[in-house]
């Protein structure tokens, strides 16, 4: 006899069944947020790429302009700024020695911003000479000076900004090339009171000269060359010590890109047009003797040392500059 569930067709109750899906088929919540994520960061780097390769200058000069910029822009900023702070401070925050570290560091990191794409130049006067001597063709000279000149203007605005409030505290507003307060000496050399155009002319000649004597005993390879990766470091030394022995009469500016630049900024800035005639017109001088004493210097030592020194063939650099390329202010 059928039971009562087989004879309404039913058929005897049953358990309901699950299928279990395959774990192939099935992703938690936080599989499927981690997938999601990486999609994203995916495609913002693809537009990263898209923005980067847009960016990518190919020129090789404007690379060099850009390099010599920012080196110079590095310099500048280290440099004018402990200028600022030893002057706006009235030597609590500082002494002359402040200044010739500040401008030691500027180098030292200028050159390894700027070192393997332009040689680091950073300066107007190793530049020409450099051109005149043939390491570099003329054609490229505009793009350095250029680059240069922009960075070592960036640099002087950067610090006007940064000390603004200090600075019109400390002049009350007048901005002044002489006097008690004068501030435009933060920016650009000035003689001492007791020198003379002659005196300074050849105080920042000698000062040159002794600067590329020093870069070239630095880098030349063929002679008792400094380690590589130092060279930086050791031209900021020798930066650091022209400073110490060299800097009383003049400044030491030993370079035009590093004097002119500002003293544009500062005539434009509200220093008026004294910043050029101080001092009986001397901001020619920081322009033509450090080109002068760069050139006179490099002569120097291939008259004494370079032209005796030809055992080992010249190698250069990684690069396939000349080693004299890698140098600075």
């Amino acid at each position: 006899m059928p039971s009562e569930g087989e004879a309404d067709g039913c058929g005897p109750e049953r358990a309901p069944t699950f299928v279990q899906p395959h774990p192939s088929t099935f992703s938690p919540p936080s599989c499927l947020a981690r997938s999601s994520c990486d999609r994203r960061l995916e495609a913002e780097r693809r537009m990263l790429e898209k923005i980067q390769k847009m960016l990518v200058v190919r020129s090789p000069t404007i690379r060099e302009l850009l390099a010599e910029a920012l080196g110079m822009y590095i310099l500048m900023v280290f440099g004018l700024s402990t200028v600022a702070q030893v002057v706006l401070g009235r030597g609590e925050f500082g002494q002359y020695l402040s200044i010739n570290l500040g401008f030691g560091i500027g180098v030292t990191l200028g050159i390894h911003a700027a070192g393997g794409i332009s040689g680091g130049h950073l300066n107007a006067a190793i530049t020409i000479t450099h051109c005149i001597l043939g390491n570099l063709p003329w054609r490229k000279l505009p793009a350095y000076l250029l680059g240069q000149f922009l960075g070592s203007f960036l640099a002087a605005a950067t610090v006007f900004g940064t000390y603004y409030d200090t600075l019109y505290d400390y002049t009350k507003g007048n901005f002044t090339v002489t006097g008690p307060t004068a501030t435009a000496s933060i920016f650009s050399t000035y003689p001492h009171p007791c020198t003379s155009l002659l005196g300074g002319f050849f105080a920042e000649f000698m000062a040159t000269v002794m600067l590329l004597l020093g870069i070239l005993v630095i880098h030349d390879e063929k002679n008792n060359g400094a380690l590589k990766g130092t060279q930086a470091l050791l031209t900021g030394i020798l930066v650091l010590g022209i400073g110490l022995g060299m800097g009383m009469n003049t400044g030491y500016a030993i370079n035009p890109s590093r004097d002119l630049p500002p003293r544009i900024f500062t005539a434009i800035a509200g220093w008026g047009v004294d910043v050029f005639t101080a001092g009986n017109y001397w901001w020619w001088i920081p322009v033509t003797a450090p080109t002068l004493g760069s050139l006179v210097g490099s002569l120097i030592y291939k008259l004494f040392i370079d032209f005796h020194n030809q055992s080992v063939p010249e190698s250069g650099n990684e690069k396939g500059q000349p080693a004299i390329e890698t140098s600075t202010l």
